[in-house]
């Protein structure tokens, strides 16, 4: 492997006996004063990192017009968000930075509000005229106070078998439609299969040509496209079809497709190797390449997509388009996002040796509601490794490719989660 809510009786009132509407009134304007206080304890203060980054800008800015912009990319509510924004702006304007349109500013600051998993991240990007940006950033602990909760929701990981065979499997995609149709690339060929009573029937072999020996640990990426049948991606070749059904091959540096994000990325892949450069194109945002990784999965959000990374230093690293953070995990290096409705809507399934000496993984589930993954339920566990991993277009499923030793055989899984009601 590379790598869970009787009528009211009016009686006069004994001089003697403590006012009942007054004890009353006293108890209540004590739990106020509580809960007040406690209210004012869980309502994070702002105020010292608004300061220091409306400092940080003046000193680069001077006093004059400014345009501000704010993204908010953290798990920080939308209202939370809006009141950094005031404090900003108030903060500016006690230093002599006044807000004004785009089109009248001396200069644009573009604002990020993210995060890690140990504290918030603001960075501001300053621009001034034909200068290069400059770039200046504060950071304040997460707290149990300002992190937001979540719950933890129960879903469940569906494994369809869809084909086994002796030799290599390095994709597979599935077509439905009438018939149903099942693409499986090997190093040799991508073969087209058709369900006929309930049973694939071999219907094409398309042979792939390369003039150069694959690497020892091949890897290889099935696309299927709207306007021709598919697309297949392999060290150093780009194959796809035709007219009709035929595949033409050519040896090729273009990046492969990475994940199914809206826009889309790509990555380029070491052809003499089993990883990807780190090389993006177009890009997370403004961050156009990350440390050389395996695989990669985007958890699209509502303004942006937050993309994961398993590098090949054994790290994760979390790219939101203006920041890179980095943890250590035990993940192991296949990973793939899934769009299931369930929890936030997306979820990562990452793969993980079961243990030390065994030849078993395992895929685990995994929420990213900011930037800390939390594990749903219990491991999946397959007799054998897992040595591919890949989201299918629809982005509702993937496809997990297992070598089991101990039959001789490479199988090929459909996975789907479920919410578990």
């Amino acid at each position: 492997m590379r790598g869970k809510m009787q009528p009211t009786v009016y009686n006069s009132r004994n001089p003697r006996m403590p006012s009942r509407p007054i004890r009353r009134s006293l108890l209540f304007s004590f739990l106020l004063i509580i809960v007040s206080g406690w209210a004012a304890a869980q309502t994070p203060n702002w105020h010292v990192p608004e300061q220091q980054l409306a400092d940080k800008i003046s000193a680069v800015t001077g006093p004059g017009a400014i345009s501000l912009e704010l993204a908010n990319r953290s798990s920080l509510t939308r209202t939370q968000a809006e009141e950094i924004h005031r404090g900003l702006l108030q903060e500016l304007s006690s230093l002599g930075l006044r807000s004004v349109a785009p089109e009248e500013a001396a200069a644009t600051i573009n604002i990020s509000l993210s995060e890690n998993l140990r504290e918030y991240v603001w960075t501001a990007e300053i621009s001034q005229g034909k200068n290069e940006p400059a770039v200046v950033i504060v950071s304040l602990p997460r707290t149990s106070a300002t992190d937001s909760g979540h719950a933890t929701p129960s879903i469940i990981l569906r494994r369809t078998l869809l084909w086994s065979q002796p030799g290599r499997i390095l994709d597979a995609a599935l077509l439905n439609g009438t018939p149903q149709r099942l693409f499986v690339l090997d190093a040799n060929s991508v073969t087209i299969y058709q369900m006929l009573a309930g049973r694939w029937q071999p219907q094409q072999a398309l042979a792939i040509s390369h003039s150069r020996p694959w690497p020892r640990d091949l890897r290889g990426r099935l696309v299927l496209r709207k306007d021709h049948l598919l697309d297949a991606y392999l060290p150093g070749v780009f194959c796809t079809t035709a007219a009709g059904i035929s595949l033409t091959c050519h040896e090729s540096d273009d990046p492969w497709p990475l994940g199914v994000a809206d826009p889309p990325l790509n990555a380029f892949f070491a052809s003499s190797r089993n990883f990807f450069t780190g090389a993006l194109t177009p890009g997370v945002g403004k961050q156009t390449s990350a440390p050389a990784f395996f695989a990669a999965a985007p958890l699209p959000r509502d303004r942006y997509t937050l993309w994961l990374f398993t590098t090949t230093d054994g790290q994760l690293h979390l790219l939101d388009g203006f920041t890179d953070q980095s943890a250590a995990t035990d993940w192991g290096s296949e990973i793939a996002s899934v769009h299931s409705g369930c929890g936030s809507g997306w979820q990562v399934l990452a793969t993980a040796q079961d243990s030390d000496d065994s030849k078993n993984d395992s895929l685990r589930i995994f929420e990213v509601p900011d930037r800390e993954p939390f594990l749903i339920g219990q491991p999946t566990e397959f007799r054998g490794e897992i040595t591919a991993l890949w989201p299918q277009t629809d982005g509702a499923s993937a496809v997990a490719v297992l070598h089991d030793s101990s039959k001789g055989e490479y199988e090929a899984y459909q996975l789907t989660l479920a919410c578990d009601q």
